[in-house]
C-alpha cells in the first residue's frame, strides 16, 4: 500500500478544515438564532404579563416606533400587526403577542 504524498495529505487536511469551518458557522448561526428567540420571548412576556404599565407601555411604544424601520418585508410586518397598530388606550396592552408562536 502506497503512502500518501505530503500534497495529498495537505489536501485532505484542507478539506477537513473546510468541513469543520462550515460546521462552526452553522453552530454560530444556531446560537445567534436561539439568543434572538429568547430575547423576543422575554419582550413578549413582559408586554403580556408585566404589572408595571409604564414599563410595558414604554416597550410597546418603542416597538411601534422602531419596528417599522427595522422590518423590510410585508410578511414580516404582518407578523407584528398587533404590535404596530396604535393602541386606543395605551396602558392596556394585554392582547399584544396573542397568537405568537413563542
Amino acid at each position: 500500500m502506497a503512502r500518501k504524498t505530503i500534497g495529498e495529505r495537505l489536501a485532505q487536511l484542507e478539506a477537513q478544515r473546510q468541513t469543520l469551518q462550515i460546521r462552526l458557522g452553522k453552530q454560530e448561526r444556531a446560537i445567534d438564532t436561539r439568543r434572538k428567540v429568547l430575547i423576543g420571548a422575554l419582550v413578549l412576556h413582559r408586554l403580556e404579563h408585566d404589572r408595571d404599565v409604564h414599563f410595558a407601555g414604554g416597550i410597546a411604544e418603542w416597538l411601534r416606533r422602531e419596528l417599522p424601520k427595522f422590518l423590510t418585508r410585508d410578511g414580516d410586518r404582518d407578523l407584528f400587526d398587533d404590535l404596530l397598530k396604535p393602541q386606543a388606550n395605551e396602558p392596556t396592552i394585554g392582547n399584544i403577542g396573542s397568537g405568537s408562536a413563542v
